[in-house]
């Protein structure tokens, strides 16, 4: 995404460790991004596509952003399969 204009996306697939009963709500957030200062930085990250398995992570940018690098954070609450596998 450091070159090229206009739309750009990127999409990586998740897998739960473990499945959740239904599908959990699930939160993303850039913890680190290198994107170049000259210009507008646009960015959008977002959580798609979720299931009790698992989900996508979409990143987007548009415009003349250019971005070398991105890394996400996740957290993912859901329903889980037994009330016992709480260790509060």
């Amino acid at each position: 995404m450091w070159t090229g204009s206009g739309p750009r996306k990127l999409r990586t697939a998740i897998r739960f460790s473990e499945p959740f009963v239904t599908p959990p709500t699930v939160t993303v957030s850039m913890s680190m991004w290198d994107i170049a200062g000259e210009s507008n930085q646009r960015a959008d990250i977002l959580a798609e596509n979720v299931t009790e398995n698992g989900f996508e992570i979409l990143f987007r940018t548009w415009g003349d952003t250019r971005v070398a690098r991105v890394r996400a954070d996740w957290l993912a609450i859901g329903e889980a399969s037994n009330d016992d596998i709480w260790d509060v």
